[in-house]
């Protein structure tokens, strides 16, 4: 099943998406994390190579009406050169909420 992820102003269609809380076990604080797989195609290599180097992001899931800041906690690609026409890689990235 896909879900719609906005990442900034980044339209991402999400596959494999996963919501947890976490909790921050020195201040007991909880977080949501989400992750989820997404593939990405050599003509948005560059913008989405772009996007993620920002490191810090805004999420918006319309559909679970979630809204909230968030950084990169892990992410993953199955080609780290994308510069080759109608190369398309598998990512996989993981964002935690930023209190």
């Amino acid at each position: 099943m896909e879900t719609i992820v906005w990442i900034n102003d980044t339209k991402i269609h999400a596959l494999n998406f996963k919501e947890e809380v976490s909790e921050e076990s020195n201040s007991k604080q909880q977080k949501r994390k989400i992750s989820f797989d997404f593939k990405v195609t050599s003509e948005e290599y560059h913008d989405i190579a772009v996007l993620l180097y920002k490191m810090h992001f805004q999420i918006r899931i319309p559909v679970q009406k979630l809204e909230f800041d968030a950084s990169i906690s892990n992410y993953s690609t199955s080609i780290t050169d994308l510069y080759k026409p109608g190369q398309i890689a598998d990512y996989c990235l993981e964002l935690i909420e930023e209190l």
